[in-house]
């Protein structure tokens, strides 16, 4: 049972601002986005990003529309750095993406950070310390003129070390570290200080962040602290005003949309809310929030599936699938009342018509997401059921997104025959379904050699196959046996996208004598249609991998097939 908690938790103290006008705003277009994701939300992974994890992570920020990109903190580490130089060296910034460096208030990681930022096109140098009396008290043993300083000379140290290199535009973020937590007084005496010492204009603008660095009171106000900062502090026309929340009580998002209704300029955050503790907020939510009040965010979700995808496989975090917007599970209905409005809704749905189906605020469509899903549902306790059997009586384990699909193959079933349906009845439907399929390909043998040409294609493959009854021997070249495998097919026809690919281990004898491999991948055609999965077993797990790519080739053409037929 918890204990009392008064006297141990103090509440917040409301803010004095009689007058706040932040509750009668409405957003009526997006703030500037700020991706943290190579930054505050690398640092919160069990395991960092690599760097070919991160340059994926970087081109999928670029791609999805970020204009401004903290890139990492490049004075924390040599791998950092190196980023840094790879990223500008190797000239892979777009000309209208501006990156950003971190960086503590302390003159060696100061000069550290500008060095790492030298030939970029246009850069910020975001320099933070802690402001708040609990940080000063507790953590450093600062007096407030300390605090103060160490802003204002890091400032200066900043302006001197730019000013030496012209050819790139430079922009000034400064963080009141732990604002949520800082006397409003305070916060305003430091940040008019670093916009003086910065000589900020209405040309030569300062980022003035103002981070909900823990979040320690409801949303009202947080706004309230960043209304009652738009309105008071100077040279307002020559700051841009930014928010970076954290999610501690669960109301990261609705702090930042109360914040720019209160005056700010910018967002700082996470794709799908990544970051320490609870995370940063989300900016895809935000995103999507604004998108479905009529709002064009700016960012373009178009293909949520593939951005989803990207996203777990460079931080190595899985998407919930109730997440907002974009789970795998946040389009289907299981309850029975909720199946027959979206169906009366779908039915009066006109394709150019206002969107108006019940309980579904968005069209799936807008974000690359079929109705498949919504249109025919499964329980959940079904959907378990059928892994359970599967796992327990044939050593298969679905992947959660091949478990949803495979699920609607076995209720197609029971529709149209009805009864109970044996554990060895989803086997036969899952080996016809995923197994055994030969139209109009069918797999006869691989052989492997590494290739010695392009570095960016180390693996090559001769894969014999049968295509409508004929056999061919196809030749390609990847980065591993999938990738060349897949360029091998493009040879007759077959153009597929992997979205994503997972092996499991399946053993039929205590001592794994005649264990074997099952590969389940999901694909989608070149044009970005046709998603589906398919399934292969063998002994080798490369083997596996080929035959469950085929598989995934003659599900796609199968779908292709029942389209056109209907």
């Amino acid at each position: 049972m918890l204990k009392n908690p008064h006297g141990k938790y103090l509440p917040f103290k409301p803010i004095k601002l009689s007058d706040r006008q932040w509750p009668n705003k409405v957003i009526t277009a997006p703030p500037i986005w700020m991706s943290t994701d190579l930054r505050d939300g690398n640092q919160a992974l069990f395991e960092p990003m690599d760097g070919e994890k991160k340059m994926r992570m970087f081109k999928l920020l670029c791609d999805i529309g970020l204009k401004e990109v903290e890139a990492g903190f490049p004075s924390a580490s040599q791998t950092e750095f190196d980023f840094f130089r790879t990223l500008i060296e190797g000239k892979h910034i777009p000309d209208d993406v501006t990156i950003e460096a971190l960086t503590q208030a302390r003159e060696p990681l100061i000069r550290r950070t500008v060095e790492a930022m030298i030939g970029c096109k246009r850069g910020i140098v975001h320099v933070y310390n802690a402001t708040s009396d609990q940080f000063r008290e507790v953590v450093f043993n600062t007096t407030r003129e300390e605090v103060k300083a160490m802003a204002v000379n890091a400032v200066k140290l900043i302006k001197e070390l730019t000013a030496q290199h012209p050819e790139t535009e430079w922009v000034l973020q400064y963080s009141a570290e732990t604002f949520s937590d800082t006397d409003l007084d305070f916060a305003k005496e430091v940040v008019d200080a670093v916009t003086a010492a910065w000589g900020a204009t209405p040309d030569n603008k300062v980022i003035i962040n103002l981070p909900a660095s823990v979040e320690v009171a409801t949303p009202n106000i947080y706004a309230d602290k960043v209304e009652w900062m738009h309105r008071n502090i100077a040279r307002r026309d020559s700051v841009i005003l930014s928010l970076h929340p954290h999610n501690d009580r669960g109301t990261a998002v609705a702090a930042a949309e109360l914040g720019v209704m209160a005056g700010a300029d910018r967002i700082e955050g996470c794709l799908f809310g990544n970051g320490e503790r609870t995370g940063n907020v989300d900016l895809v939510t935000l995103g999507l929030n604004l998108y479905t009040q009529g709002i064009h965010p700016g960012l373009d979700f178009s293909d949520i599936n593939t951005i989803a995808r990207v996203a777990e496989h460079c931080t190595q975090l899985p998407i919930h699938p109730r997440h907002p917007w974009v789970g795998d599970l946040v389009y289907t209905a299981f309850s029975g009342s909720h199946q027959d409005a979206i169906k009366k809704g779908f039915a009066l749905q006109k394709p150019d018509a206002k969107w108006n189906v019940p309980y579904m605020p968005m069209d799936p469509a807008d974000v690359g997401r079929s109705y498949d899903s919504v249109i025919r549902v499964n329980s959940q306790s079904g959907k378990g059921g059928i892994a359970y059997l599967l796992e327990t009586e044939y050593g298969v384990v679905m992947s959660r997104r091949l478990q949803v699909e495979f699920s609607r193959v076995v209720q197609e079933h029971t529709d149209r025959f009805g009864g109970e349906v044996s554990a060895a009845d989803i086997w036969k439907l899952f080996s016809e379904t995923y197994l055994d399929t030969a139209s109009p390909v069918r797999y006869v043998e691989h052989h492997l050699f590494e290739n010695t040409g392009d570095a960016s294609k180390q693996q090559g493959i001769k894969l014999v196959v049968e295509h409508k009854g004929v056999k061919h021997v196809l030749n390609g070249e990847g980065n591993g046996p999938i990738d060349a495998a897949a360029h091998a097919l493009q040879q007759i026809g077959i153009s597929l996208h992997v979205r994503s690919y997972e092996e499991r281990s399946m053993s039929s004898s205590d001592d794994g004598g005649d264990a074997r491999a099952c590969a389940m991948m999901e694909v989608a055609t070149a044009g970005g249609s046709g998603e589906c999965y398919g399934v292969g077993i063998d002994v080798n797990i490369v083997t596996a991998s080929l035959k469950a790519l085929i598989s995934s080739a003659n599900r796609v053409a199968a779908q292709a097939a029942d389209s056109k037929a209907a």
